[in-house]
């Protein structure tokens, strides 16, 4: 018996020792399977090794998602003068700070992301941008306004982030077209935040806009958290070297000089009419509130749409042609809106006519800067999309003085010049450029 109870004692303990074995490996196994799982999420994307479908959309998403923040407050400038007792210039300079935050956020901020975490930095950006959002929300002096939207404006540059991975991280055959599903992105989010901003304003007031965008950004930064893959950095240095870098680029590359200028003239053109809009339709014929501005917002659907197509023309027409064709539709949309600005179909048609023509500027010389230096595409886009504003904040504040001083008549005369300026530069440079 005792023999017995030994040798099943024995069996007890070797049965044991064979799960518990089992057991340790099939967790060896497990814990192998959960790193190789957290080592591909996080894998780091390589130049011209392609990009996933779903990564370039979410980056679309959230590209329109944050450029919003800079165009919610065009059509509820008036609601805006209204509640703080301020002029219609003092209103408009609402929109001209906020693209000059903009423009200085893509000079200073953008070129970071060749030399730190480009995920961390966009993490930081939509955090200030969030309280940014949420002190516009609560102010009840318009300077804290301006100073507010500038801050929202700089930080709101994430497209720019986006968009050279596009072009950087896709195979070659497909770099226009996956910067334009981006860029179609970035679109929507302008327009669809005309659209938002206009209904919401008028339901709820224009404070509750702003206190919706910072929740907006929140949740921006946890798809970002999860989404975003690592990056290597391009540059090796400080700060002060980086930026000194980009001043280097700018005088010694006249390619991406002449392809940041012309674009930047065709903004100037396109924000002259956004930037009046809301005047233009308080009065008559019109005598309509944000809400009709919003809706006219969605007329830019056709730039939106037309970005994905122009990504795959730039290749087969040139950026040349495509600059060329993009001007000569500003100046048609512009005569439209002077003709036939007393009609709803007029400023549709001039609307739908200026976007579609700045697309086929935009995308098409975006894409020669950061193709032209691909090793520095973050610097390349921060030169090109610095200068871009820059022009359109010029373009919002000519189209201001010329609405203040002359009405519509001057706001048109503005969009129409700067698009011719854009045109001659094109003609009166190489036929190869």
């Amino acid at each position: 018996m005792n023999i017995i109870s030994l040798r099943f004692a024995h069996f007890i303990k070797n049965t044991k020792r064979d799960v518990n074995n089992k057991l340790c490996e099939s967790s060896v196994v497990k814990n192998k399977s959960s790193f190789a799982q957290k080592k591909k999420k996080m894998k780091q994307l390589k130049e011209n090794d392609g990009i996933e479908r779903s990564l370039l959309l979410t980056m679309a998403v959230i590209a329109g998602l944050t450029v919003a923040n800079c165009y919610y407050n065009q059509p509820l400038l008036e609601m805006i003068r209204h509640d703080m007792g301020v002029s219609q210039h003092e209103a408009n300079l609402i929109t001209v700070v906020t693209q000059i935050g903009y423009a200085l956020g893509l000079c200073f901020l953008i070129p970071m992301g060749d030399l730190y975490s480009r995920r961390r930095i966009i993490v930081v950006n939509m955090s200030v941008a969030a309280i940014m959002a949420l002190v516009i929300a609560f102010a009840h002096r318009i300077c804290i306004v301006w100073g507010a939207s500038l801050l929202l404006g700089a930080c709101s540059v994430i497209p720019q982030f986006f968009i050279p991975i596009a072009g950087q991280y896709s195979e070659k055959k497909n770099k226009s077209r996956n910067m334009g599903i981006v860029l179609s992105g970035l679109l929507t989010g302008i327009l669809a935040s005309r659209v938002v901003s206009g209904y919401v304003g008028e339901w709820l007031g224009w404070r509750e806009m702003f206190v919706i965008a910072a929740l907006v950004m929140v949740l921006c930064m946890a798809l970002t958290l999860k989404i975003m893959p690592q990056m290597k950095s391009n540059y090796v240095g400080t700060y002060k070297g980086l930026m000194a870098s980009v001043f280097n680029i700018v005088t010694s590359n006249g390619r991406i000089r002449l392809y940041a200028v012309r674009a930047a003239f065709s903004f100037g053109s396109m924000m002259a009419i956004w930037s009046c809009l809301a005047f233009r339709l308080a009065e008559a014929p019109f005598f309509s509130g944000s809400e009709m501005v919003g809706t006219l917002g969605l007329c830019g659907i056709a730039g939106a749409l037309a970005a994905s197509g122009v990504g795959k023309l730039v290749n087969q027409w040139g950026i040349r042609k495509m600059s060329i064709y993009g001007a000569c539709l500003q100046l048609v949309a512009w005569s439209t809106a002077y003709l036939f600005g007393n009609t709803f179909t007029g400023l549709v048609l001039a609307i739908i006519l200026v976007d579609i023509g700045l697309q086929c500027l935009q995308l098409s010389n975006q894409s020669g800067c950061i193709q032209e230096m691909p090793e520095a595409s973050n610097r390349a886009n921060t030169i090109f999309m610095t200068t871009y504003f820059i022009g359109g904040s010029f373009g919002t504040y000519c189209a201001g003085m010329a609405w203040t001083h002359h009405g519509w008549l001057g706001v048109c005369a503005v969009g129409a010049v700067l698009a011719t300026i854009s045109l001659l530069i094109t003609c009166l440079n190489g036929k190869n450029i």
